[in-house]
């Protein structure tokens, strides 16, 4: 076992789960090689993994680095973790949004579901809005 361990890099069942996600990634890429928009599928996937890996890790690892390292964070309860979870969420919800702000795929909606399009920047805003006071609120709470 330590042997395996010292060859692979770790325990074997991380070993048995990636074959597992192997395996679920390869059905799932199989079943969606017959779908007409399979090909712009794979381009998203490659643009998103371009986009987010080489062009906004780095940046945004920058900037967590730079907001680390200053200065007068001793003793107080840090308000980094408070902006980052907010932050995080409000992009998350962004991207899953971001077709319907813009107005894509209206047709769609309205076609599956009989109704007119939201308005989903103003809710998205206020979604925002919302984790950001309350996280600034758990801050003040936490600084008391």
């Amino acid at each position: 076992m330590v042997e395996f361990r010292r060859g692979y890099g770790a325990a074997p069942w991380h070993l048995l789960l990636m074959l597992g996600c192997f395996a679920v990634t390869g059905w799932i890429a199989l079943r969606l090689s017959g779908e007409p928009a399979a090909g712009g599928m794979l381009l998203w996937f490659l643009g998103a993994v371009i986009a987010h890996d080489l062009l906004l890790f780095p940046v945004y690892a920058l900037i967590d680095r730079g907001l680390r390292a200053a200065p007068g964070r001793r003793g107080a309860p840090s308000a980094l973790n408070h902006v980052r979870v907010p932050a995080l969420a409000a992009g998350l919800l962004l991207l899953v949004y971001l077709p319907g702000i813009l107005g894509l795929g209206d047709e769609t909606y309205t076609a599956a579901t009989g109704l007119a399009p939201r308005p989903l920047l103003a809710r998205w805003l206020a979604i925002s809005g919302v984790l950001f006071a309350a996280s600034a609120g758990l801050y003040a709470l936490r600084r008391r």
